[in-house]
Parts: structure tokens; C-alpha cells; sequence
């Protein structure tokens, strides 16, 4: 599996459950974690790096099209399996860089 190795520039965290919900008539609602992995992290990472550099991001997210996981390592130090459903690139200040978003979603299995 390949592994993404390029460390961003900041990097916001963000979880969002999934819970399986019912809801009864009287108000009465029972909630569950749906499954036993019910708490992927995503991440939005910033990226600003030299034309060269953002090149090579680009193609490593292109070359797995948000279906294809790989290995990397959160900025807290854990080893995950993800994907990236959506990255943008800009241009950046100077002539010879450029910036990138991409949005990195946890997955478990392959």
C-alpha cells in the first residue's frame, strides 16, 4: 500500500459519528454506534510547498482518484489508513509555489 509522506503545514481535525438512530412516537428515541469502527476523523489539511512539490502531492492523490487508500501518519502520530475524496490547488506568491487543501477521511479495512 502506498504511503503518503508529506507532512502539511496545519492541519484541522474533525469526527463525526455514526449512530444508528430510532425514533418512537412518544419521543422516545434509542441511539447505537453504527458498527464497531463508528468514529472515522477526518482532517483538512494546507499545504505550501515549492510548484515541484505540490506536482508530486497532486499526482499521489490523482494516481488514487478518492477510491484507493493509503497509509499515513495524523500530525498527533497515529498510523491510519485514508483516502481523499477532494483536494484545490492555487497558485501561491511566489513564482515558484503553490498551495493545496485536501480533505483526508479515515477508513478501516482495506
Amino acid at each position: 500500500m502506498a504511503t503518503f509522506t508529506w507532512s502539511p503545514q496545519s492541519a484541522q481535525k474533525s469526527a463525526e459519528p455514526r449512530v444508528l438512530a430510532a425514533a418512537f412516537g412518544d419521543g422516545y428515541q434509542q441511539r447505537v454506534g453504527d458498527g464497531i469502527n463508528a468514529l472515522p476523523a477526518s482532517w483538512e489539511l494546507t499545504f505550501a510547498r515549492i510548484t515541484a512539490d505540490i506536482d508530486a502531492i497532486e499526482a499521489f492523490l490523482e494516481a488514487r482518484a478518492g477510491v484507493d487508500s493509503f497509509d499515513w501518519t495524523d500530525p498527533d502520530g497515529n498510523a491510519i489508513k485514508a483516502v481523499c475524496p477532494a483536494w484545490s490547488r492555487s497558485p501561491h506568491t511566489g513564482l515558484r509555489s503553490a498551495a493545496m487543501t485536501a480533505t483526508f477521511r479515515q477508513v478501516f479495512g482495506a
